[in-house]
C-alpha cells in the first residue's frame, strides 16, 4: 500500500514539474527579503512567496494556465497599523476581476495609500501577467512565454501590476528582449526589462527555469534549491 501511495505521489510531482526553492534579497534595500517556492510545469507554474520590509510583511500565491498566462494571485499585506489582502483573477476571454478588504490607517510615510483592487474596471483586460511590485517571479512567465531565454527582438506587454502596499492594480507597459541568450556553461542568460511608462531599465540575470538570478536595483539571489 504504501509503495502504491508512494508511486502515486512521484508521478504527480513528475507532471506537476520541478519544485524550486529560492530566496533574494533586495539590491539597494539589504533589510528587504524575499522568498518562494516555485513549481514549474512545461507551459505553467504556481508559486507560493512571502515578502518582509521594516515596514510591512506580504504573502502571496500565484497560479498560471498554459503558456504561463496568469489565472489568479492572491495578496495579502501587514504593515503597521493596518492589513490589506487581494485576489486578482483573469478569465477566458482576458477579463480581469478583484476582490479586496483593507482595514487600519489609510496612509503611508505620510502619503495617502490608494484603495486596494482594480483602479479602473476594464483597465487591464487583454493582459495576460500579473505584476507583483518588488517580487522577482512575475518577470519569469513573460520571459519563458517569449522564450528571452533563446533570443527575442523587443516586445511589448500589458501587465496588471500590482502596488505594494496599497494593492492598487493598474495597468503597466513593459518591454523585454533578450540581451544574452542562456548559456549552460555559465548558467545564465540576460533579458533586458525596459518600462514603458517611466525611465527605468535593467539587464536581468537569468537561470535556466527563468527565474531571476540578480535584477540591478531590485534584488540578488543569495539562495536556490531543487526539491
Amino acid at each position: 500500500m504504501r509503495r502504491a501511495y508512494r508511486a502515486g505521489w512521484t508521478e504527480a510531482m513528475a507532471m506537476r514539474g520541478a519544485v524550486r526553492h529560492v530566496e533574494w534579497v533586495g539590491d539597494e534595500d539589504p533589510e528587504r527579503l524575499e522568498a518562494a517556492t516555485v513549481t514549474l510545469a512545461p507551459d505553467r507554474l504556481d508559486a507560493l512567496g512571502v515578502s518582509r520590509t521594516t515596514d510591512y510583511v506580504t504573502s502571496w500565491s500565484l497560479e498560471t494556465g498554459p503558456d504561463w498566462v496568469t489565472t489568479r494571485l492572491d495578496v495579502s499585506v501587514t504593515g503597521r497599523g493596518f492589513t490589506r489582502w487581494l485576489v486578482l483573477t483573469r478569465d477566458d476571454r482576458g477579463r480581469w476581476v478583484s476582490e479586496s478588504w483593507a482595514h487600519g490607517v489609510t496612509a503611508f510615510h505620510g502619503e495617502p495609500l490608494a484603495e486596494p483592487g482594480l483602479a479602473e474596471p476594464g483597465g487591464v483586460d487583454g493582459a495576460l501577467d500579473c505584476d507583483l511590485a518588488l517580487c522577482p517571479v512575475t518577470n519569469t512567465m513573460p520571459i519563458l512565454r517569449l522564450g528571452a531565454l533563446r533570443g527575442v527582438e523587443e516586445t511589448e506587454l500589458t501587465m496588471a501590476w500590482v502596488d505594494l502596499p496599497s494593492l492598487e492594480v493598474r495597468a503597466s507597459r513593459q518591454v523585454y528582449s533578450t540581451i544574452e541568450p542562456f548559456d549552460p556553461a555559465s548558467g545564465r542568460g540576460v533579458v533586458r526589462y525596459r518600462s514603458a511608462d517611466r525611465d527605468f531599465v535593467a539587464d536581468l540575470g537569468v537561470d535556466e527555469d527563468g527565474l531571476v538570478i540578480d535584477y540591478p536595483r531590485l534584488a540578488r539571489r543569495i539562495r536556490t534549491r531543487t526539491r
